[in-house]
């Protein structure tokens, strides 16, 4: 393998690394794709136990329109995916609320305009502030092409629609919770308790601490081309890594990289099934991982050690796996829900929960008459780092008690017929991902003018990339495909 030069090797086959090695293969260049599991899809895969197949984490995908990345693939690349585009998308639920999110947006305004007490006028101006800010952010992600790196004609372009940044610019640094004052919406619970659990799991961060334009175009990513992929979002991984291979590239699974070290022209890349040379390397891992491949003290690379405490300050995923019977008269088809126990308590340690339920319809998941769920929480990491050992497993012990008593409590139907329970921590997270610390969500985006210091691709050293949610455009899985893509982008300019 050593003999032959790769134009680039990407470490990892999350959907940053899957993008990136997807673009690039496209764009003609020689590629190998080495990831340590024998599945792909990182944090959004699917993976085997007991012969049930589960969803790594609760998850919806968006960019399945037509027109947007995923779609486009699916169509360009003849991909084996089918999307099931369900209505409602979520239901956000808690002690005295059930709160449906339909694909039509005006429906979900509706909703919580309905509610008692609803301040109608500031709803509609806040969604209609939303709305404008979402407009001129979601055609980054829809078109790749006007990210960094930037030609002279995607200047021109964005010179074209720069009257459409006036409403971004205006809450540059800004907290969602100052617009939420702005509207006189910070007393009214369900708007607020609605955008508390939707930064958690996009943003990372509670709305009122949120980077203002993160959290408005987060808010748009139900409305955004978001569906199931039937089977589990592994089938759109795997599927990937076949546009891949018939575009040339070299998919090499169950091949951990443990090593990657500079030589003359390039890089060496050494791997559980030998060593393979580069031009560049892409790490689709956090920045922790980086330093681990190329044996990097703390201060040898300053911006990655500062990108290493922001990933920090963020959070790791405990886990419920679940095999149920669906409750009499499901109409088969997959569900979501977020749940929220306390409205007044950090949503986070069990008492927000996001639950993803298999469709009849997901062959392979589950037996006949039965259904797999995943159920995820957040758990800070600091907090986690600074426990002794032998008080982790109480923890753990007494918050995924916690994580079923609340389930019972606000998904009774569901967890009526549970016939199979599986438990996982932050570490075993990171076995069945392979993510550094059980780490997730990348960068918590808080508010701030540093999250846009690195617009743009990210290279640690001359010919070395890193990719994925902790980097530019960051969370979700459409971003980090999105920032494959672009990173991808700059590596043809160079090569």
């Amino acid at each position: 393998m050593a003999d032959t030069w790769y134009d680039a090797v990407v470490v990892g086959a999350g959907f940053g690394g899957l993008g990136t090695a997807l673009e690039l293969c496209r764009r003609g260049a020689r590629v190998a794709l080495c990831e340590g599991l024998n599945y792909p899809g990182g944090c959004a895969s699917t993976f085997r136990r007991g012969g049930y197949g589960f969803e790594s984490g609760a998850t919806l995908f968006s960019g399945f329109g037509e027109h947007q990345l995923f779609g486009r693939w699916i169509r360009e690349h003849a991909l084996d995916v089918t999307v099931d585009w369900l209505d409602p998308l979520v239901e956000l639920r808690t002690p005295g609320m059930r709160l449906p999110v339909h694909r039509d947006r005006d429906q979900l305004i509706a909703e919580l305009c309905a509610l008692p007490g609803a301040p109608v006028q500031g709803i509609q101006r806040f969604f209609e502030m939303q709305a404008q800010v979402a407009g001129a952010l979601w055609p980054l992600f829809d078109d790749p092409d006007l990210l960094p790196p930037l030609s002279l004609k995607t200047l021109m372009r964005h010179a074209g629609r720069a009257w459409t940044y006036a409403p971004v610019a205006r809450w540059l640094g800004r907290p969602l919770g100052a617009v939420l004052a702005h509207h006189g919406l910070e007393g009214f619970t369900p708007l607020r308790t609605y955008l508390d659990a939707l930064c958690q799991i996009t943003v990372q961060c509670a709305a009122a601490e949120a980077e203002a334009p993160f959290a408005f175009a987060a808010m748009d990513y139900y409305w955004r081309g978001t569906g199931h992929v039937r089977g589990g979002i592994g089938r759109l991984a795997t599927a990937l890594t076949k546009a891949i291979t018939a575009r040339g590239g070299d998919v090499l699974m169950a091949n951990r990289v443990r090593a990657v070290t500079p030589v003359d022209g390039g890089w060496r890349v050494t791997a559980r099934r030998g060593e393979l040379l580069a031009r560049h390397v892409v790490a689709n891992v956090l920045p922790q991982g980086l330093r681990t491949l190329l044996d990097a003290p703390v201060g040898r690379l300053p911006r990655v050690d500062a990108l290493a405490e922001r990933v920090d300050e963020g959070w790791g995923a405990a886990m419920l796996y679940l095999v149920v019977r669906p409750p009499e008269g499901d109409s088969g088809g997959a569900h979501h829900f977020e749940l929220v126990r306390d409205e007044n308590a950090p949503f986070i340690e069990g008492n927000h929960l996001f639950a993803s339920v298999s469709g009849a319809a997901d062959e392979g998941r589950a037996r006949p008459g039965q259904r797999t769920v995943t159920v995820s929480t957040h758990v800070p990491l600091k907090k986690l780092a600074g426990m002794a050992p032998e008080e982790q497993a109480p923890y753990f012990a007494g918050l995924h008690a916690r994580m079923r008593e609340n389930l019972e409590a606000l998904l009774p139907e569901w967890m009526a017929n549970v016939v199979h329970v599986m438990t996982a921590s932050p570490r075993t997270f990171q076995r069945f991902t392979l993510r550094e610390a059980g780490a997730v969500g990348g960068v918590p985006r808080r508010a701030g003018l540093d999250n846009y210091r690195l617009l743009g691709p990210f290279q640690a050293q001359r010919g070395l990339w890193l990719v994925g949610d902790s980097v530019f455009p960051g969370q979700s899985t459409l971003a980090t495909a999105v920032g494959g893509v672009r990173t991808a982008a700059s590596i043809a300019a160079v090569r």
